[in-house]
């Protein structure tokens, strides 16, 4: 059976947008998003002194948001530098638009 394009692009805006919905799916997760946005970018560290969790805990969310494609990570050793992947968030940003419309 053959698909149509628009069938392919419904399946994969629909898999994207289930993608980033789970990733959302933890109010820290939320936070931490909303903290980058306003500081363009940070390390796991300064995370750490915003919010009142263990670092093993912050950098569990950070793994999931960087699964979803929702921020980047950039080695500095020791460290890593961490930022919203700015393509991504424009494409959730406008799959979860076309979703509440």
């Amino acid at each position: 059976m053959k698909r149509s394009l628009e069938h392919i692009e419904y399946k994969e805006n629909t898999e994207d947008l289930a993608r980033f919905a789970k990733a959302l799916g933890h109010p820290t997760r939320i936070a931490i998003l909303k903290h980058l946005e306003s500081q363009s970018c940070c390390f796991t560290g300064d995370l750490v002194e915003v919010f009142p969790l263990a670092q093993s805990t912050i950098s569990q969310h950070l793994k999931e948001l960087k699964n979803a494609g929702l921020i980047q990570g950039e080695l500095k050793p020791p460290k890593i530098k961490y930022c919203i992947d700015q393509e991504n968030w424009k494409i959730a940003k406008t799959l979860f638009q076309q979703f509440f419309d």
